[in-house]
């Protein structure tokens, strides 16, 4: 046979190769082509990337991170206010609520204080509460402690919020009756006693036995000294 007739003969006979590609990929009719349709389906849904489900919080508007954040921190005042096994405070914990605090005595010392001594007044009570929860940390740590770091900080700063409460009291009081001395007295150590019982609530579960009362005597001496600012402060 010569060529011609052997072209013809191709010619006439049906590409098999093309008609099992297009049945593999959908193109032909009945069930080829729905076996194809689901292999396509199936291999654009294996390339789809699903959407997340939670949104981002750093997509959120700054007034709403502001709103959620200042609720955190109101919510952590009141455990401090009811002292109670709140294992929140430790697992969320956060350093705004104690640098507000400690700013916030720190401001109202100074507003007491001669003109001569507020940036000492201030810088002095900044730097007590700072380096103070610093040092019991390490104290704790040191011990043995199971707190992270700053969980054991942050419970150090919330419960400054009594002696925040005394001065503000205190100042009001000044104001109003000639008995400043006493009741200052009394609210100061109420504060004192507020808080050293709500940071040992916190806290009493991170040492031994064998070793709280070595916990527990610098957390003692710490909240004293802020008291001692407190109580020192000049009738205004």
């Amino acid at each position: 046979m010569d060529s011609y007739g052997k072209d013809a003969i191709a010619a006439s006979e049906p590409d098999h190769t093309e008609v099992g590609m297009e049945g593999a990929l959908g193109g032909g009719d009945g069930g080829g082509g729905d076996l194809g349709d689901a292999r396509m389906a199936g291999l654009r849904g294996s390339m789809a990337v699903p959407r997340q489900q939670e949104s981002d919080t750093l997509d959120e508007p700054v007034s709403t991170t502001i709103k959620r954040d200042a609720l955190m921190v109101l919510k952590k005042f009141s455990y401090v206010l009811v002292p109670r096994q709140h294992g929140n405070l430790l697992k969320d914990w956060d350093l705004w609520g104690p640098l507000i605090l400690c700013i916030t005595l720190a401001m109202m010392l100074r507003s007491t204080a001669r003109d001569d001594q507020k940036s000492l007044v201030f810088t002095g009570c900044f730097v007590i509460v700072v380096v103070g929860s610093v040092v019991v940390t390490l104290n704790s740590h040191l011990l043995g402690g199971k707190l992270s770091f700053f969980q054991s900080v942050c419970v150090l700063g919330y419960c400054i919020l009594p002696h925040v409460i005394a001065a503000i009291v205190s100042r009001s009081v000044s104001a109003v009756t000639a008995s400043f001395a006493v009741i200052h007295v009394v609210v100061v150590a109420v504060a004192l006693a507020w808080s050293i019982w709500a940071s040992h609530g916190f806290l009493s579960d991170s040492q031994s036995r064998q070793r709280k009362f070595l916990t527990v005597y610098p957390v003692v001496l710490f909240y004293s000294v802020i008291a001692w600012l407190v109580l020192v402060q000049p009738k205004s």
